[in-house]
């Protein structure tokens, strides 16, 4: 029997394979904190789950009939922008996660993750954290590495953003999956003040978090010169 010891994490589930969605709600529901409220098997369906359900996190295939993915996440952040969407598929290609995090995203993992570590993540995105799996963030990094080495884009465009070294230091962990603890870590500096790196980015990019953050930064370094 379920315990509920601790208040619900409903989640909605949206893929077009019967079998995942099963499977994932079987893993979910065995969790004390999680509640897998509903399922949906496409991207439309997800629209009008999301509208009936109100759930906490829905968790996002990005290739679907009907309605993919990337579309369904905005049009679900468009109606209920407090709503947390973590992505969930198995396309690592780069369109897709920098699409899907500039949608609204609040993350992009992998369904061949350990089944804790998925667990982690949704709890993680519910507490309002940014998940970025660590194969994801070296997609991200590599790109950004290969612009860095054609022109020297990213030290180029910090003096147009007006960020500082360290800032552009920040940002780039940032752009690799780092957390707060782990750029705090690399750069030896305290939580706080890494909490206050990252607001003053989010200020001087004019973001609302950090995978508008990541997004920004990325579309930046890509600019002509």
């Amino acid at each position: 029997m379920k315990k509920t010891s601790k208040p619900s994490i409903r989640i909605l589930i949206v893929d077009d394979q019967f079998l995942t969605r099963e499977g994932l709600k079987t893993i979910l529901d065995l969790e004390d904190d999680l509640e897998v409220v509903g399922m949906a098997k496409n991207g439309a369906d997800a629209c009008e789950e999301a509208r009936a359900l109100r759930p906490d996190i829905v968790l996002m295939d990005i290739r679907m009939p009907v309605m993919d993915g990337i579309e369904s996440i905005k049009r679900i952040k468009s109606e209920f922008p407090e709503m947390i969407i973590l992505i969930l598929t198995t396309f690592v290609e780069e369109d897709y996660i920098i699409e899907g995090l500039s949608s609204g995203a609040s993350g992009y993992i992998l369904k061949d993750m350990e089944g804790d570590r998925m667990v982690n993540s949704i709890r993680d995105a519910a507490a309002g954290q940014f998940v970025l799996q660590g194969v994801i963030a070296v997609k991200l990094a590599t790109r950004l590495a290969q612009l860095k080495q054609e022109n020297g884009v990213f030290s180029a465009r910090r003096a147009s953003l007006s960020l500082t070294e360290r800032e552009a230091e920040v940002a780039r962990l940032m752009i690799q999956g780092l957390s707060n603890r782990e750029i705090g870590e690399t750069l030896v500096i305290s939580d706080g003040t890494v909490r206050n790196y990252i607001s003053t980015l989010y200020s001087k990019l004019e973001v609302n978090n950090r995978a508008e953050a990541i997004v920004h930064l990325l579309k930046e370094t890509n600019m002509p010169m």
